[in-house]
């Protein structure tokens, strides 16, 4: 995990080619499936930056416009569309926007 200072996380961008591996990770992945042109994606957008530095994860980004195989390779058809990974294997996934609580909540379950 890179370490910068107070960044504990990192917010990656990442695409089709090296989708898996970014989600291969013996660390814990978010994987956020959007698209500039979504409003809900643009809302959640300073929430995931945020996370990346409170949080011992990478958040990859991944734009379905110009990557469309891995977000079909997993059936999303509606974004926002938030994928959780931890050492490979896929653990929960979330679809829609939501506020930071709700994500901490979230997260809290499953990494705690």
């Amino acid at each position: 995990m890179e370490s910068r200072g107070d960044i504990v996380g990192r917010l990656i961008e990442a695409s089709d080619g090296d989708f898996d591996a970014v989600t291969q990770s013996d660390e814990w992945v978010l994987v956020d499936f959007w698209a500039p042109w979504c409003g809900p994606c643009k809302m959640i957008a300073p929430v995931l930056e945020q996370l990346s530095g409170e949080r011992e994860m990478t958040i990859a980004k991944v734009n379905t416009d110009i990557n469309p195989l891995s977000a079909g390779k997993f059936g999303i058809r509606g974004i926002p569309a938030l994928l959780l990974f931890h050492n490979g294997q896929l653990i929960d996934q979330q679809a829609g926007a939501m506020p930071k609580p709700m994500f901490d909540q979230w997260l809290d379950r499953h990494m705690a």
